[in-house]
């Protein structure tokens, strides 16, 4: 998936549990795009990897791509980190429900991801599709319309919150 794919899919999926959650859904929102990047750390033509290149360089020729960073055990590692840093909790759950949903819609691409790495076993979801192509361009389109659904009861909550 492309980078706006991802974090379009970030948004959505933390503006979706912000309905049900009682934390600021802004921070999470926010948060949520970040963790929609984070994964694609490991690939120097991402988002995240042109802002951090020495970072990708160095993961890239470790792990290659696809592979930690789009795992369990990446996420495991991150909430660890995150725990030791970030003392609020709404951006920590909104940074990993962003990497969960970059996970999710990298398994609907034709490569797939290392979901259970160091294991050698590639998921992807049974309808998948190209990086890029008119099928991303659908998902995308429906990505947004969840966020503007959800955005029009989040903007509501902020009306009302500061009246």
């Amino acid at each position: 998936m492309t980078g706006k794919t991802h974090i379009m899919g970030g948004i959505a999926a933390t503006a979706a549990f912000a309905q049900t959650s009682n934390y600021d859904p802004a921070i999470m929102i926010a948060a949520g795009a970040l963790g929609g990047m984070i994964p694609d750390i490991c690939h120097g033509g991402s988002k995240i990897g042109r802002k951090l290149p020495w970072l990708s360089k160095f993961i890239n020729r470790i792990f290659g791509h696809r592979t930690l960073t789009h795992s369990i055990l990446f996420l495991i590692i991150i909430n660890g980190l995150l725990l030791l840093i970030i003392p609020f909790e709404s951006i920590r759950i909104g940074i990993l429900i962003g990497m969960a949903s970059h996970l999710l819609l990298d398994a609907a691409t034709k490569n797939g991801i290392k979901l259970l790495y160091p294991l050698d076993i590639t998921f992807r979801l049974p309808l998948t599709m190209k990086t890029g192509g008119a099928l991303e361009s659908i998902v995308l389109t429906g990505l947004t319309l969840v966020v503007l659904y959800y955005g029009k009861d989040i903007l509501l909550y902020y009306l009302y919150q500061y009246k």
